[in-house]
């Protein structure tokens, strides 16, 4: 259980860490300050499809999908995923220059993994091109929506067309006009056991019906240029083919999706902490106050030990699971996934937060990503689920796997 990194893991790493250089980090302030205008609210700025175009010139493109994905995938393990989720994410916009970034990330793997071959060709292909973008609409407003089999968005057959009524908000990327489909949770088999009440369909943005009421801020910012919608649906009609594997299937869907997706989106909080504390100790060591630098105070000292202590935890755990994915497949990683859907955005959130104290008023404006990186880890703490729900989940999995040891 070294980790290492094989030779093509350490090659496409090298190459992402120049692109970082040479085309992200030089851009980033570009990026903060053209999305922040009101002006350019759900727009992208004009270079941004460019650094696209390169990241896939160079073979930087789709990485996230594990091999078991092939056609699609380009052949890597999910250990070999993980250092790259690292370095991408270091820059708060920058998986998207790589076409791995949430949701569509996620909406890919569900396409590939349950997609019949027109959905797939309809969808996933222009989505992994990276000529679309996709979103996910599961959460409602009425509902704990931390429990899947609460949702009552309604989905109804009738004849040849499935009609979809109800309400979904945080539905994160809808906002921007590249967004052209939904997979849409919601009811469609009200008296089938719970697990199975649930379907998952794919709705085009464009549909009648399909409205947005508003956009959602974030701590009081929008998360333009993808944002996050309160989207009505009434009278939605779609045809049956639009459903995904099948009637009641929706909640094994979502379950699915939570596989590769959970410790990539762990290592981007390994990635975004890691930046964090870079930025704290080239500030620590510049900064002068009371006669001497920041790095000579044991309280500073003490802050970047301890930060680093929680990153190289979590990139462990990240690695884990990883390691365990390949071997025994999602059933086998399912505690350290539910682990690090613990451990990682609160890391994130306890670095960044330590790094904008030694910043101080620089810490907490547009001038580094700091405190971009704090909501972000804020914001994931209960969008990807409450921190409590995936506790509870852990402790019921610790006392079953106890228990089956003891009786072993």
């Amino acid at each position: 259980m070294g980790f290492e990194l094989t030779a093509r893991a350490a090659d496409l790493n090298e190459r992402l860490k120049v692109f970082m250089d040479e085309h992200i980090y030089p851009r980033e302030h570009e990026y903060e300050e053209f999305t922040s205008d009101q002006n350019n609210l759900w727009q992208y700025p004009d270079w941004y499809q460019g650094l696209k175009d390169e990241a896939k010139k160079q073979g930087l493109w789709n990485l996230f999908l594990p091999e078991e994905y092939k056609p699609w995938s380009p052949g890597l393990t999910n250990l070999e995923i993980a250092p790259l989720f690292e370095t991408m994410s270091r820059a708060a916009w920058s998986q998207q220059i790589f076409n791995c970034n949430a949701p569509d990330r996620g909406n890919m793997e569900v396409l590939a993994k349950y997609g019949t071959p027109e959905q797939q060709e309809q969808w996933l292909l222009p989505l992994l091109a990276g000529d679309i973008r996709s979103a996910y609409a599961m959460t409602e407003p009425d509902v704990a929506s931390s429990d899947a089999t609460n949702m009552e968005l309604k989905i109804e057959r009738d004849g040849d067309e499935y009609v979809l009524n109800g309400r979904k908000w945080w539905t994160t990327n809808v906002i921007g006009s590249a967004c052209k489909i939904m997979l849409v949770m919601g009811k469609s088999n009200p008296d089938a056991p719970r697990h199975q009440q649930h379907s998952t369909i794919l709705v085009p943005t464009d549909t009648p019906g399909v409205k947005m009421s508003r956009p959602l801020k974030v701590f009081g910012e929008y998360h333009s240029p993808g944002g996050e919608g309160d989207m009505i649906f009434s009278d939605v009609r779609v045809p049956v083919t639009n459903l995904i594997l099948g009637e009641g299937r929706g909640f094994e869907i979502a379950q699915g999706r939570l596989g590769p997706g959970r410790f990539q989106y762990a290592m981007m909080f390994v990635g975004m902490a890691q930046r964090s504390l870079e930025l704290m100790c080239e500030r620590a060591q510049q900064r002068v106050a009371f006669g001497e630098t920041l790095s000579k105070k044991t309280s500073v000292q003490h802050e970047i030990a301890r930060s680093r202590c929680d990153i190289e935890q979590c990139r462990l755990l990240v690695l884990a699971a990883a390691e365990k994915m390949d071997k025994y497949g999602i059933d086998g990683a399912r505690e350290d996934i539910s682990m690090l859907k613990i451990v990682a955005p609160k890391m994130c959130e306890d670095v960044s937060s330590r790094a904008m104290q030694i910043f101080g008023g620089m810490g907490v404006c547009q001038d580094t990503p700091l405190a971009h990186i704090w909501t972000t880890s804020r914001f994931c703490r209960i969008a990807d689920g409450p921190d409590e729900v995936h506790m509870s989940q852990l402790a019921k999995m610790t006392m079953r796997s106890l228990n089956r040891q003891s009786h072993s």
